[in-house]
């Protein structure tokens, strides 16, 4: 197994309960796809984005650790994409 990160920007807009049940389903992504979640936090609460990304100015900032397959990070980053609630997602490699 490869260690992982992601770097997510979120809707600024959530509630405090949205926020948890949105950081909960990060990490269940990653479990459905036979991985471990070995860390998550909020890199960045509420920062300016340099150009609007579906309409929104700002976006709240989350990092996430973890640890998978390389075959399940197709998987995983299609989960992303589908969650109305993130405007963006990178995933990379850490050696």
């Amino acid at each position: 197994m490869k260690k992982y990160e992601a770097m997510f920007i979120i809707k600024p807009d959530l509630s405090e309960d949205e926020k948890k049940t949105l950081f909960n389903q990060i990490g269940e992504a990653v479990a459905k796809n036979n991985g471990n979640v070995s860390g998550g936090s909020i890199w960045s609460e509420k920062r300016k984005l340099y150009f609007p990304i579906k309409r929104y100015r700002e976006g709240i900032y989350y990092l996430l650790q973890f640890t998978t397959e390389p075959k399940s990070i197709t998987d995983i980053n299609h989960a992303y994409k589908l969650n109305e609630n993130i405007l963006r997602v990178l995933i990379t490699k850490i050696e």
